[in-house]
């Protein structure tokens, strides 16, 4: 039986994606990722070089999968913050690589810097704002994802914090702080 290269390099990717969310760069393990992905450590090393090769592919590949989900909308900024916000919600292991790799691998640069600049362009054909394209992409971003980082203490506080209502109500903030700013005078 033949093997299919892409078919194992996609395994082997969701494989990685879960242990790496879960445990980070330190405490994955690549015989998981080999086990998960019914493949085998060797492998991983044919493809990926290892095991620091492979966390970055991962990150790698969940944020330009991100990027192609969630591409800038510049005349609603707003709307994409909710995007943004409904994104995480759905794929928490994102944001969960993302941080993982500026904790343990900041030196690797494991985020790739060309989404973020075809992101700042995207903002920038629109009206000039008070603040600058990436000062507008670092508040959205961190508005987007600030319920799924802020610690459980602080948004267990509401009423129903898991109940769909809650969620609704933390995404119609984003998207309000968002078009507030948006509509902000200089």
């Amino acid at each position: 039986m033949a093997r299919d290269a892409d078919a194992t390099k996609v395994r082997i990717l969701a494989a990685a994606t879960d242990e790496f969310a879960a445990h980070g760069f330190a405490g994955g393990r690549v015989e998981r990722i080999a086990a998960r992905a019914q493949s085998n450590v060797r492998m991983i090393y044919a493809y990926y070089g290892g095991k620091s090769g492979l966390f970055d592919a991962t990150v790698a590949e969940a944020l330009r999968r991100m990027a192609e989900n969630v591409p800038p909308r510049p005349q609603d900024l707003a709307g994409w913050a909710g995007d943004v916000f409904d994104h995480h919600q759905r794929y928490p292991e994102v944001l969960r690589l993302s941080m993982w790799a500026q904790l343990e691998r900041p030196e690797a640069g494991a985020e790739p810097r060309e989404i973020y600049e075809d992101k700042a362009l995207a903002v920038a054909t629109v009206a000039a704002r008070p603040l600058s394209p990436i000062d507008v992409l670092v508040f959205i971003y961190a508005i987007a994802q600030a319920w799924q980082l802020s610690p459980g203490g602080l948004t267990g506080l509401e009423e129903d914090p898991a109940g769909g209502d809650g969620v609704a109500a933390r995404r119609q903030s984003v998207v309000v702080a968002v078009e507030r700013m948006v509509h902000a005078q200089p």
